[in-house]
């Protein structure tokens, strides 16, 4: 172990990682820089100065847009690629999930993919025929297993790829965007593994979008801004500044000339496995017949209806929004210990309401989410489904009534 790293409970350490890549106007001046040992070329550093440890059974989330150089810092802690500055150092067992199933031979059958990506990945023969029961156990292929890869649905793929390189605990995990893969059942299989890995003190690179994921996983977060650290600390404080950028920037292209109208649009995100859990009715009580409608009573008061999965008691979440963008509030059921109620005909029930609803004049927009039982693995989401106007009772300008008194 080297010298400087202070406690035997780090697993990985980044110190002044950066990447540059040398661009040349053609193939003929990398030609001439060869031979003249001349400076011809332009630099692009994708990474530059990142450092951070990592112990056991922590999360790193990070963050940051595209471009900003995650993947190129995900390649370096992989040794995918080597740094041009700075080094990498970790102990143990390195796992990656990124691009599940690429190296895997379309004409090799499944269980000869195991074997051969197996040893790709340190994996040699003998253990994986000890591990081989039960690699097929969760993939649960069964006999396809004989068949050859390229007969495989994508699903299929991942699904072996995921329980390969997932059959040894490792000391670090590497995820990169998709928590999990697959239907449902199999996305709460993904899951609950690598939440035990990480309870048995695995420590955990989770780069991804989801902000939701970020603040629900990780114990500290790391946005990265064209290559270089903006912020690195405690979850909840890096992505308050993120989003604010994010915020800043949206803004920012709105204002350009004929920049295109962005208020956010009706969308409805499939379940991922359509006899699955699912959200089946969200309705919102007191709206009139306007375009969009009028939120007639004080009161806002959402009716949920969903179908679970077996007797697993789902979580529902909630979002308000601004119609052009700027998220008022969200909350879910796990996070404030309440629960749906289960109806006679197996459908789950739940009523939310905001009494002496808190807003301003304006117009909003809402989504609704339906969670599993632990609240990470994402069912299904109906995305800006309902648009409504509300008028406040008060003449005040401002965007809510926050909580206060006077003394």
């Amino acid at each position: 172990m080297p010298p400087h790293v202070p406690s035997q409970d780090i697993v990985l350490q980044a110190e002044g990682l950066g990447k540059e890549y040398r661009l040349y106007a053609s193939p003929r001046e990398r030609f001439r820089a060869l031979f003249t040992r001349r400076a011809l070329h332009r630099s692009h550093w994708a990474l530059n100065g990142v450092s951070f440890e990592l112990r056991r059974g922590q999360c790193l989330g990070v963050i940051g847009d595209n471009g900003a150089g995650k993947s190129t810092l995900l390649k370096l802690l992989t040794g995918t690629i080597q740094p041009s500055t700075g080094r990498v150092w970790h102990a143990g067992r390195v796992t990656a999930i990124l691009e599940l199933g690429t190296g895997f031979h379309p004409d090799f059958s499944g269980r000869d993919n195991l074997y051969f990506g197996g040893s790709l990945i340190g994996i040699g023969a003998e253990q994986m025929a000890q591990l081989e029961p039960e690699i097929v156990a969760f993939s649960e292929l069964g006999e396809a297993l004989q068949r050859p890869v390229k007969t495989y649905s994508s699903g299929m793929v991942v699904r072996l790829a995921f329980a390969l390189v997932t059959a040894v605990q490792p000391d670090v995990l590497i995820i990169d965007e998709a928590l999990a893969v697959g239907d449902q059942h199999f996305q709460k299989k993904c899951t609950e593994r690598i939440m035990a890995f990480r309870e048995s003190g695995c420590a955990i690179v989770f780069c991804s979008h989801s902000s939701y994921h970020i603040r629900h996983m990780c114990d500290a977060a790391l946005w990265l801004d064209g290559g270089r650290v903006a912020e690195f600390g405690e979850t909840e404080a890096v992505m308050g500044a993120y989003e604010m950028h994010s915020r800043l920037r949206s803004r920012a292209l709105e204002t350009l000339p004929d920049a295109p109208a962005l208020a956010p649009t009706a969308t409805r995100m499939p379940a991922v496995d359509a006899h699955g859990a699912c959200l089946v009715t969200v309705r919102i009580d007191d709206l009139d017949e306007d375009d969009p409608p009028l939120l007639t009573a004080p009161d806002l008061v959402v009716r949920f209806t969903v179908r679970g999965r077996g007797d697993e008691c789902p979580n529902l979440g909630f979002m308000i929004e601004l119609a052009q963008g700027s998220g008022i509030t969200s909350l879910a059921t796990h996070e404030e210990g309440a629960r749906p109620v289960r109806q006679s005909d197996g459908t789950w029930q739940a009523v939310l309401t905001f009494p002496d609803l808190p807003l301003h004049s304006g117009e909003y927009v809402v989504s609704a989410y339906l969670f599993d039982e632990t609240g990470l693995v994402l069912y299904d989401a109906w995305l800006h489904y309902q648009r409504f106007r509300f008028v406040s009772p008060t003449l005040m300008p401002g965007l809510v009534r926050l909580p206060h008194r006077w003394e």
